[in-house]
């Protein structure tokens, strides 16, 4: 077998078919047709509009690349190895339709800028759909915390009990985090969203081309304004990488949780059938697949970030063929933080139920209403520190007798300090524990609820 030779008569001889094979980016690359084929029109309309080539010759270039379009949608359009990449391939198959004129539609650009184009209408319109997917999360977030306000789970510190919380105010701080995830992609958007077109090779090109059109009728908002940089830059790739990441990390640690409260020593929540598997062997065991897998998956797309860091950071200007490696890790990671945030989506909309039960105990058996005691005392008067002190001594007290805060009478309480009273009762039960917390931004009823309906009208506002 020989391969097709696409190159110039600088070369006598075809490339060896291993060397080809490991030459060639087709098979991943394909990826990207659809916004090759949206900015090689771009570029015709602009060659046409600057009188570089004739407005027939522009027209029919972009109808032979919707042609092509349509024949890839429908299978039709199947290129391989032979054509080494995607742009080659649609160039080929052009010339095919419309003859000598699709051997035009190059002129005034190289594939350094071609692809660079390409990969930026991709990650552009991947930002979108992510946050669209984010957004469908929180949504279901939102909507399971207005349910959950005044159910309490215990809240930790060093995986130890710490404070009882609202349910509600748990699932909000992965609001926030997601919502910092949402805000960053946009950040990151800004920076994918400028116009490498037209810097050629590396050094721009002879032809009168005009770069602000071409970008104009793509929607970016804005040009490279340094040929060198635009089309060797890769940092949009790597901050996207890296807001992936954080995506990864916010849906890992949630993943985390739901491993731990669905396991029998926790029993916080039930793992519905949807949405979990069994065991090969142990026929009472349902498993937590899908946080697991999200969490293992995690590792994969920092393990894209580290790549393209590495591969960017001994690169001279400009353009070098390491840079073909962009492409594998950032569509993965795409698809990735796709995959996981649809199946946590539905993980929490369709497949987790909270044990009220479970929870109501938890709370109320162990001595993480302590520090409410210590404030109790400090309300009245009583330094901090000295109040601190006195809890700490009964609750060593309490756990060598086998009791609770809530089962000392009145008379113990009393010998501790001459300031309790019998609404220590009140003030150490869990759920005045958590409403008493009502300070901006805490689990208090009333401040939960202001956090929702603020979370509900982020998530209105686009």
């Amino acid at each position: 077998m020989t391969q097709q030779q696409t190159w110039s008569q600088r070369f006598e001889s075809a490339l060896h078919p291993t060397i080809a094979r490991f030459n060639a980016s087709i098979h991943f690359d394909i990826e990207l047709i659809e916004y090759d084929l949206t900015g090689s029109q771009a570029h015709a309309k602009m060659l046409a509009k600057c009188g570089i080539i004739s407005s027939e010759e522009g027209e029919q270039l972009v109808t032979g690349l919707e042609q092509i379009r349509q024949e890839y949608r429908q299978g039709n359009f199947n290129p391989g190895v032979d054509s080494e990449d995607v742009h080659f391939a649609v160039e080929h198959r052009l010339v095919e339709i419309v003859g000598d004129v699709g051997k035009k539609l190059h002129t005034g650009r190289s594939r350094n800028d071609q692809v660079g184009t390409d990969t930026r209408l991709y990650l552009r319109a991947q930002i979108q759909q992510i946050q669209n997917l984010i957004r469908e999360f929180q949504t279901v977030l939102v909507d399971i915390a207005e349910q959950n306000v005044e159910t309490l789970i215990p809240g930790y510190t060093h995986l130890q009990r710490a404070q009882p919380v609202s349910l509600a105010h748990h699932l909000l701080a992965y609001f926030q985090m997601t919502q910092r995830d949402w805000e960053r992609l946009g950040d990151v958007y800004r920076r994918v969203n400028i116009s490498p077109l037209g810097c050629g090779a590396l050094a721009g090109t002879t032809f009168p081309i005009d770069r602000h059109y071409s970008a104009q009728l793509l929607h970016f908002d804005k040009v490279y304004d340094n040929s060198l940089d635009g089309v060797s830059d890769r940092d949009f790739a790597i901050e996207f990488l890296s807001a992936a990441s954080l995506i990864m990390v916010h849906l890992s640690r949630l993943s985390e949780e739901v491993i731990l409260w669905s396991s029998e020593e926790f029993g916080f929540v039930t793992l519905k059938d949807s949405c979990a598997t069994g065991s090969s062997i142990m026929p009472q065991k349902k498993n937590p697949d899908v946080p697991e897998l999200v969490r293992g998956k995690t590792g994969r797309v920092f393990g894209h970030l580290q790549a393209m860091l590495v591969m960017m950071k001994g690169l001279p200007l400009a353009y070098n063929k390491d840079l073909q490696e962009d492409k594998e890790g950032l569509f993965d990671a795409v698809n990735t933080v796709k995959a996981c945030l649809e199946a946590m989506t539905i993980l929490l909309r369709e497949g987790l139920e909270f044990c009220d039960r479970r929870l109501a105990v938890a709370v109320a058996s162990d001595f993480s209403n302590a520090t409410d005691v210590a404030d109790y005392l400090a309300a009245r008067g009583v330094p901090f520190r000295e109040a601190y002190n006195l809890v700490g001594k009964v609750v060593k007290t309490s756990i060598a007798a086998g009791k609770l805060l809530k089962d000392l009478s009145l008379s113990e309480w009393k010998q501790l300090h001459p300031k309790f009273e019998n609404d220590i009762y009140e003030a150490i039960s869990p759920r005045q524990v958590v409403a008493a917390r009502n300070s901006y931004g805490g689990t208090g009823f009333e401040q939960v609820s202001k956090a929702l309906q603020a979370a509900r009208d982020q998530i209105n506002q686009d």
